[in-house]
């Protein structure tokens, strides 16, 4: 790794440094339970339990299956690590770009998707850039999503894909 490289990701991580701190904070009760932490690069990954989660753990009630903050990334098991990891990893990225600006801009986004009518989570165009990561192919559309009674915006197949 060059020095200049290595120069501009000791930037980006310190840029995001505050929103890290918060994920920090949210990963203490994850380890304090029991949790595993490990490195990957510049991203601190934890999650509680290192495979699917018993059916009836307590953690099931979590309203996410990861979250991430910064470059801490807390997810409720291993396996949900595993399935949202690159989604994970964008809004690593938006972190970095965003810095201490990410938690503000990310609510706004949110905020701003409510008042168009649409999910505040699926909607949110932090959101569509991650989960467009993953599935290149599919694209969120407000018209043709509803939301569950979790509060989680599904997409019907057939309504997925450009237009």
């Amino acid at each position: 790794m060059s020095r200049s490289h290595r120069f501009t990701s000791a930037l980006r991580v310190l840029w995001a440094a505050p929103t890290s701190a918060l994920g920090l904070i949210m990963a203490l009760p994850v380890l304090a339970a029991g949790g595993a932490l490990r490195r990957v690069g510049s991203t601190l990954e934890v999650a509680l339990h290192r495979d699917a989660l018993p059916s009836r753990s307590r953690w099931r009630r979590v309203p996410f299956a990861a979250i991430t903050l910064g470059h801490v990334i807390v997810a409720r098991c291993g396996d949900d690590l595993e399935r949202w990891r690159a989604h994970e990893r964008v809004h690593v990225q938006q972190c970095e770009r965003l810095g201490p600006f990410f938690v503000p801009a990310y609510l706004l986004a949110s905020a701003a998707a409510w008042w168009r009518g649409d999910c505040p989570y699926r909607g949110n165009r932090f959101e569509v850039e991650a989960y467009a990561s993953e599935e290149p192919n599919t694209r969120y559309h407000a018209d043709s999503a509803r939301e569950t009674d979790a509060g989680e915006a599904i997409q019907s197949p057939s309504d997925s894909g450009t237009r």
